[in-house]
């Protein structure tokens, strides 16, 4: 006893009597036993007995909050938004217990974390206590929105104490039950006028935009490239018109894709007027705003959305329509805020890849969708972004699944139970060797390149691991791409020459093959040496095509008897909105490094229509930077897909001599 005394200070006083039998101990002095002063005598060797009702984590209890919502009386949802007002009723229980206000105010005046509540002794925290009592308080008006985040998990409560479900009735009920997914929402037929059949899971998801947007939710639709996301959209407007809805729908989209919406607008809903808002001719002021009135749907590009908006505001719009909504994943950028700034009664975003390269996108799509639903900027980076992308937090990642999952429906034509008549899509990687050319340019490069690395911070850092980057990738290619030069395109490049053998393969049986880069200048250099080697018309598309000549190179491609059997494009220019089935071969020439991207390419040939197995070929250049990206990519592939894209941006952050390892040119590497 003589030597706990010196680990116990309540040891010792026990001691000071003749015949130590124990020492009554106050809330707080019990507190500091039972958290500090047990496992200091534990550790010193002695045996501990504790009460019953202490565990070794203790017995602390959180509040949790449960809320009632007073359902005003609404027929089908008429008038329904975020902003839509509601009486609100909150409960707060410490564990099973439900607490009174006056038993709050007396927990949040204790000065000591253990007290005694209605017969057992637990842990609290006063500075919780009193969060929850303010969030108590708060009885009276709220919004849906504020609901929607209780219900979906989305909102941040006051000390981050849980929320433990939301009891509404009527309307409200059943929209957090089809929300959270206890409740099915009905299937809809397709609408009278809608020129095509709806298959299954198109069916389904044109209901779904139908019910979110009854009630005023914005949608995000991320079906997989081919799956028909314009054809569901259209449905859904059609049935707009068929109930009588007579103000426009605004479709924003990428200039490469504004004749694409045009063309199957009239093909599935030619009854519904349709504008294109698009280049020096087009209506401004009030003029444009009389025009949009008069018809269903006007088609506009983001850049014309980000310069007209000013008046494009003034049109009171049934709808927004965002196609390959990623374009607004930097929620600073012009288009964004303008997207944002517009008013209607419902949105929808259209996207293959919700997330391109990180979580933030999410929030950027979001906000348009919902605004508020992730809370604001700081806070979705505090909650999410930064516990998954830095921490790689799994239970951040889940929650934030929960809180968009009743939003986004995404579905995947590789899973045979969305669609089954789809050929398969196989993907082979093919590493070439470098011509000693090459090898020595590589070399060269990389030695130009470390100083600057050394010499540089930051911004200016990163600038210049990125130049490096552009230019190590252009060596891969071809030399004449780097040196910018007209010299000679024949026996330079591995890559090249793997190109030409595989091509005359395809050539000699028929098949037909695409081809991305994303550097125009090489995409010129792949067109004249294929057309000079195989005699051949080799199409070529750019972001310098214009959209009539684009369209025509389209046709001719897919012109089963008379189509050139080669068709190059530029990644941007090319990588979206084209539907081009008859390719059964994708070659990546050069490597964007970001899987999304690449996939939304090969989408050109692995869609609906398709009837021949596709064969995707990805390019890589053996022990160079291109194969151990590749491989580093792989590596953490399955974060990516789950809640993260993958770009060239995070090379910046890797120090002087990861880079090197990854850039530089291994004794492995193949030399041709």
């Amino acid at each position: 006893m003589g030597q706990a005394s010196g680990v116990c200070a309540g040891v010792a006083d026990s001691l000071q009597r003749k015949r130590p039998e124990g020492r009554k101990l106050d809330a707080a002095a019990a507190y500091q036993f039972l958290t500090r002063e047990c496992m200091a005598l534990e550790e010193a060797g002695y045996g501990i007995i504790l009460p019953a009702w202490w565990t070794r984590r203790g017995t602390r209890t959180k509040p949790t909050v449960r809320a009632n919502v007073k359902t005003p009386q609404m027929q089908g949802g008429g008038g329904v938004s975020l902003a839509t007002n509601l009486e609100l009723d909150l409960e707060v229980a410490l564990g099973d217990q439900v607490m009174t206000a006056r038993e709050l105010e007396a927990l949040a005046q204790l000065k000591t974390p253990l007290v005694r509540l209605r017969g057992q002794w637990v842990e609290l925290n006063a500075g919780e206590i009193q969060a929850a009592l303010d969030f108590w308080n708060r009885k009276g008006e709220t919004t849906l929105r504020d609901v929607i985040r209780l219900a979906v998990g989305a909102g941040e409560t006051p000390g981050g104490f849980d929320v433990d479900g939301v009891a509404a009735t009527g309307w409200v009920e059943d929209l957090l039950g089809q929300l959270t997914g206890r409740a099915e929402f009905q299937e809809l037929e397709a609408p009278e006028g809608f020129c095509g059949t709806l298959r299954p899971y198109q069916q389904r998801g044109y209901s779904w935009l139908a019910f979110l947007r009854r009630w005023g939710l914005g949608a995000c639709l991320a079906d997989d490239m081919g799956l028909g996301k314009t054809v569901q959209t259209l449905a859904a407007i059609q049935q707009d018109r068929r109930e009588g809805v007579r103000e426009p729908t605004l479709l924003v989209c990428p200039t490469s894709v504004l004749n694409n919406w045009r063309k199957e607008a009239a093909r599935f809903t030619p009854d519904l007027p349709l504008m294109v808002h698009h280049g020096p001719g087009r209506k401004r002021d009030a003029e444009f705003v009389e025009m949009a009135r008069r018809h269903a749907m006007v088609v506009a590009s983001y850049g014309v959305l980000a310069r007209d908006v000013g008046f494009m505001a003034e049109v009171p719009w049934r709808g927004i329509v965002l196609d390959e909504a990623q374009n607004i994943k930097n929620p600073a950028t012009r288009q964004a805020r303008a997207a944002r700034s517009l008013g209607a009664d419902y949105r929808i975003a259209l996207t293959g890849t919700p997330v391109e390269n990180h979580v933030g996108d999410l929030w950027s799509v979001m906000q348009f969708l919902n605004p508020g639903l992730l809370g604001t900027e700081s806070e979705f980076k505090r909650n999410y972004f930064v516990p998954i992308q830095a921490e790689r937090d799994e239970g951040a990642a889940q929650r934030l699944q929960c809180a968009t999952g009743p939003f986004i429906l995404r579905r995947l034509k590789t899973d045979r139970a969305i669609i089954t008549d789809l050929p398969d899509k196989m993907e082979t990687r093919e590493f070439c060797p470098l011509t000693r050319e090459q090898a020595t340019l590589y070399e060269a490069v990389l030695q130009e390149a470390e100083q600057a690395w050394e010499d540089a911070e930051g911004i200016e850092r990163r600038g210049a691991i990125l130049g490096t980057l552009t230019k190590l990738k252009q060596v891969c290619n071809h030399p004449r791409q780097l040196l910018g030069d007209n010299s000679a395109i024949a026996g330079r490049s591995g890559k090249l020459a793997r190109l030409q053998e595989m091509l005359e393969e395809i050539i000699a049986v028929g098949d037909r093959a695409l081809i991305f880069s994303q550097f125009a200048e090489m995409g010129a250099i792949l067109q004249r040496h294929i057309q000079d080697t195989f005699g051949r018309e080799a199409l070529f598309l750019h972001g310098g095509v214009s959209r009539r000549q684009r369209d025509r190179m389209v046709e001719r491609f897919q012109d089963a008897g008379n189509g050139p059997p080669v068709f190059i494009l530029s990644l941007r220019a090319g990588g979206t909105g084209l539907n081009l089935t008859a390719a059964s071969h994708v070659f990546h020439y050069d490597r964007w490094w970001n899987p999304a991207v690449e996939n939304q390419a090969t989408d050109r040939a692995f869609r609906i229509g398709q009837t021949s197995n596709v064969q995707v070929h990805k390019f890589m250049c053996a022990g160079t930077l291109e194969e151990r990206i590749d491989m580093m990519i792989e590596a953490k592939q399955a974060t990516a897909e789950r809640v993260v894209g993958t770009g060239e941006g995070w090379l910046t952050e890797l120090s002087n001599d990861e880079l090197r390892d990854v850039l530089s040119l291994s004794s492995e590497a193949a030399v041709a």
